[in-house]
């Protein structure tokens, strides 16, 4: 390859629009514009002499030449890689920037009263926080620490396990005043998508065949649902239990529970900001999820 190919830039550009098989999907996950992605990959193009996309209708397909670049980048990509955290596992300054992923309703309601708590403690260490439900590749330092709620966390990364995350079966007071009695069956019902697969499987269980009069893909969007008075819902105890416009309605006929772990990659682990954020939010987070014995 061209000695011009130094520029790091130009093979993520490349990766991205090779994963997203497009330009504005490799626009959303490089945080650019679409016009930037289209300069970086002719030029890129350019540069070597070679077509390695194809532009099709339906989106960019990679060519021949494409298909064994792609391969090429991903291998410097995966050295780049492990130099970043290698150097970054070695940092023993407690300072920097330690970017932590979490899904809406723990960012939204867990983690801020910590996070203030934790920066008058180390104030120069900078917490970006990335919410979503995709789960961000620490190994490819897409993220430094993730908030992950699952029973079984994945074998190349290490950390901590926070607590356990119990759920019970919610409403808001008007709907349940205006429902008095109803079989759990009669009630409308607020669902999940298959980004929370463990409540789907949990609710199939609950109520095998029903189908929810709403579904979305958010705990928070679910707990504002069932706030409004459109149904029933499964929630998360330390979260609902502090709603006072939300009462549990009932427990769940078998225990359920999912594990919240904090968790980076062994690369990381010795990162003196990274070990600060996991050391202060281990215990803060597990006092959060200390069951609430609110009856209803």
């Amino acid at each position: 390859m061209n000695a011009q190919l130094a520029n790091w830039n130009d093979l993520r550009v490349f990766l991205a629009v090779a994963r997203a098989g497009s330009l504005s999907g490799a626009a959303r996950s490089l945080g650019v514009n679409h016009s930037t992605v289209f300069r970086r990959i002719a030029g890129f193009e350019e540069t070597l002499g070679v077509r390695l996309f194809d532009r099709l209708p339906t989106g960019y397909a990679l060519t021949p030449a494409g298909e064994e670049t792609l391969g090429i980048v991903e291998r410097i990509e995966a050295d780049v890689t492990t130099l970043d955290r290698t150097v970054t596992g070695q940092d023993l300054r407690l300072s920097g920037t330690v970017r932590i992923t979490a899904i809406d309703m723990l960012a939204f309601w867990l983690l801020p009263d910590h996070i203030q708590r934790f920066r008058a403690t180390h104030p120069g260490i900078e917490l970006e926080i990335v919410v979503g439900n995709e789960a961000l590749n620490l190994s490819r330092r897409e993220t430094d620490i993730a908030l992950r709620i699952g029973n079984s966390p994945p074998e190349t990364l290490v950390g901590r396990k926070v607590g356990k995350l119990e759920f019970a079966i919610y409403g808001a007071p008007d709907y349940c005043a205006a429902h008095p009695g109803a079989d759990l069956a009669q009630h409308d019902w607020i669902g999940f998508d298959n980004a929370h697969a463990p409540l789907i499987r949990q609710f199939e269980k609950l109520l095998p065949g029903m189908r929810p009069a709403v579904r979305t893909n958010s705990v928070a969007c679910a707990v504002r649902l069932t706030k409004a008075g459109l149904g029933l819902a499964l929630l998360p105890c330390a979260i609902a239990d502090l709603k006072p416009d939300l009462i549990r309605v009932a427990e769940l006929p078998e225990s359920f529970g999912l594990d919240l772990w904090l968790l980076t990659h062994e690369d990381l682990r010795h990162t003196a900001r990274i070990r600060a954020v996991m050391d202060f939010m281990t215990p803060a987070l597990g006092e959060a999820l200390t069951p609430n014995t609110k009856a209803v």
